[in-house]
């Protein structure tokens, strides 16, 4: 099976929305360059970013969201983002009225079954867990192997956390893996068990 993998944009305080709900700047870095990165040619970053993200991009064969993202995506509109292959919804709510179900969403009730449904859909691909109120409760579960973090140069004061409501000390390792983009430090986090 492939690892699990907590992975979002942050501010340096830990936050990954402020107290409306708003990701502010986090998302700025994706427009901060000059190399596309991705067919759209939308997103934009530094070279060193685009060394940095695309491979784990393409490594990515199920992302895990909440049903919170969910809604305010709408869905993506039944197409994963960033050209992954399946997400799973963690959620109580059954999908929405007129889900197309062909659509690659998979709604399943707790995080546990979130992980086990993903990792069977991902094989030896690397299942995505968004972070806050699902990526927490995947840590503290002890079901994540790697944590990575964009760090955005913003302090939001109070918000939505990075770790969700985890309340328990967790061990990471130092980390293996420092990258300066422009607008981001990526960090990436071995999880000690």
């Amino acid at each position: 099976m492939g690892k699990v993998v907590m992975y979002g944009s942050v501010s340096v305080d830990g936050f990954v929305a402020d107290e409306n709900d708003q990701p502010g700047p986090l998302f700025d870095w994706l427009s901060a360059g000059d190399v596309p990165l991705d067919e759209s040619g939308a997103l934009k970053v530094s070279q060193a970013s685009y060394d940095y993200t695309r491979p784990y991009w393409d490594q990515i064969g199920a992302t895990i969201v909440g049903r919170h993202v969910f809604d305010m995506t709408e869905g993506w509109d039944g197409k994963p983002p960033s050209g992954v292959d399946h997400v799973v919804v963690v959620t109580h709510r059954p999908k929405p009225e007129g889900w197309d179900p062909a659509a690659p969403f998979h709604f399943v009730d707790g995080v546990e079954a979130a992980v086990a449904k993903a990792q069977e859909l991902a094989g030896e691909r690397i299942v995505e867990v968004s972070v806050g109120d699902v990526g927490g409760p995947v840590l503290a579960a002890g079901l994540v192997d790697e944590v990575r973090m964009d760090v955005v140069p913003v302090v939001f004061g109070s918000g939505k956390r990075y770790f969700g409501s985890v309340r328990a000390q967790h061990l990471l390792g130092d980390p293996d893996v420092v990258i300066q983009g422009n607008r981001v430090l990526h960090l990436h986090y071995l999880v000690r068990r």
